[in-house]
């Protein structure tokens, strides 16, 4: 669904389908919020002080009132929405009128048990708090062991305790008392299964080998670990037992281990797709900077320099140069693509840790959020150390500039014409 932009004076209202508690805080506070940021989480919290004492529905209110109560934009207050729908902390729902009215349903953390066995989410809180952090919040929500092989259990059993008597009769099946409910994380790009059964050998596989609960493992390991049907071929084919039945511990230990080795012995981290919807460009304009745009703000950061790269899979350094951008600066992904599309350009098509943090800590101070606005900027600080390059080169024979094309304002004005057409198509084609 295309992103509505939410205004302060839209109303909203909290609904609670679960029975929410303090362990519950403990398990955001503690595992959820090292994925989805501090305001993620102080958005659920603030939602859920909403609730009226009974904790099962909130009065009426204005987004206004969670500007106020968290000090940030409502840009933010969106994106902290959206993380916690991605987790499935909470879903959202809209009536459009006038004034737009929203439901938020809230729901419970999964289990510290489910959370550290998630494909996705334990993968994920390993990556961001490293190995000693990681094994210190296991060590806290693991039962402590005690050996009670020389004990002898004395607990009663029910039928010892209490008697069947007849009583007045009884048929209500309380259908409708609260229960613990907790959200799901949903994957929307489909595995290929047709394209893995056509790679596997005939007879190894029977009707029984992907159930629906084996279908959504191997859907949520690919995409965390970003491998396709051929990618995931060898690890399923060794998780697959005598009786056609699929081991999905071994084949969750087979996929990590495939992808360590291919990524000299790294996890894989997760990071933002594509530009937030709020911070694009209206479509319409055709000329070919409108088309760069486009590229820039529909590309995610990985496929844009794939594409940049002859189709090459990035780097596992280069993956770690994106990671640090998108998590660490909190750059948009689109104002990623500016900044990689420009130092490819200027540095001899190298990626350079350094110049990179640089001109992205830069970037990150003038809160530059929008593609057209990396792009501004990229060209306005080019043009001050070109000034510089000009007075200390008088006397050198000045070199041929490799620049990015759209450093060119002029093509704003004119009509693209049919070479520029074609170049820029053949790129749209590389990150499609």
């Amino acid at each position: 669904m295309k992103e509505i932009n939410i205004l302060p004076a839209d109303t909203f209202v909290v609904v609670n389908r679960t029975i929410l508690n303090e362990n519950d805080r403990k398990i955001i506070s503690m595992l959820y919020q090292p994925i989805i940021g501090s305001m993620a989480v102080s958005l659920y919290y603030t939602l859920w002080a909403d609730l009226d004492k009974t904790e099962l529905l909130s009065a009426e209110y204005t987004h206004h009132h969670l500007m106020t109560s968290l000090r940030i934009k409502m840009e933010s207050i969106v994106t902290a929405r959206k993380k916690l729908e991605a987790v499935g902390l909470l879903k959202t729902f809209v009536k459009k009128g006038n004034v737009n009215n929203y439901v938020y349903e809230m729901f419970s953390p999964i289990s510290a048990s489910e959370f550290f066995n998630h494909p996705i989410l334990n993968i994920v809180l390993y990556n961001n708090v490293g190995k000693k952090e990681y094994e210190s919040l296991l060590k806290y929500f693991k039962v402590p062991r005690i050996n009670l092989s020389s004990y002898e259990e004395l607990t009663s059993t029910f039928d010892s305790v209490f008697e069947s008597v007849p009583a007045s009769s009884y048929d209500n099946l309380n259908e409708d008392l609260r229960v613990n409910k907790t959200g799901e994380i949903k994957i929307d790009n489909a595995f290929d299964f047709d394209l893995l059964i056509s790679l596997v050998p005939n007879g190894v596989i029977t009707s029984k080998t992907f159930s629906k609960e084996v279908k959504e493992l191997i859907n949520n390991l690919s995409f965390v670990y970003n491998l396709d049907a051929s990618g995931m071929k060898s690890p399923i084919l060794n998780a697959i037992k005598e009786n056609g039945l699929i081991d999905k511990v071994l084949l969750r230990k087979n996929v990590r281990n495939y992808y360590k080795y291919e990524n000299e012995n790294k996890l894989p981290s997760l990071v933002y797709k594509s530009q937030p919807e709020y911070l694009k460009n209206p479509v319409g304009a055709g000329d070919k900077r409108a088309k760069m745009i486009y590229v820039f703000e529909n590309t995610t950061p990985y496929n844009f320099l794939k594409g940049r790269s002859n189709g090459a899979k990035p780097s596992s350094r280069d993956l770690s140069l994106l990671e640090t951008l998108l998590s660490d600066f909190k750059l948009n992904p689109g104002v990623v693509n500016v900044l990689i599309d420009y130092v490819l350009k200027i540095n001899n098509k190298k990626l350079t840790r350094g110049f990179l943090e640089t001109i992205a800590a830069q970037w990150k101070r003038l809160n530059i959020e929008t593609v057209e606005e990396a792009m501004k900027e990229a060209e306005k600080e080019y043009k001050k150390s070109k000034k510089v390059i000009d007075v200390n080169s008088i006397s050198k024979t000045p070199k041929k500039e490799v620049l990015p094309e759209w450093f060119n304002q002029s093509i704003k004005k004119g009509e693209i014409s049919e070479e520029d057409e074609k170049s820029l198509k053949d790129m749209l084609k590389e990150f499609s």
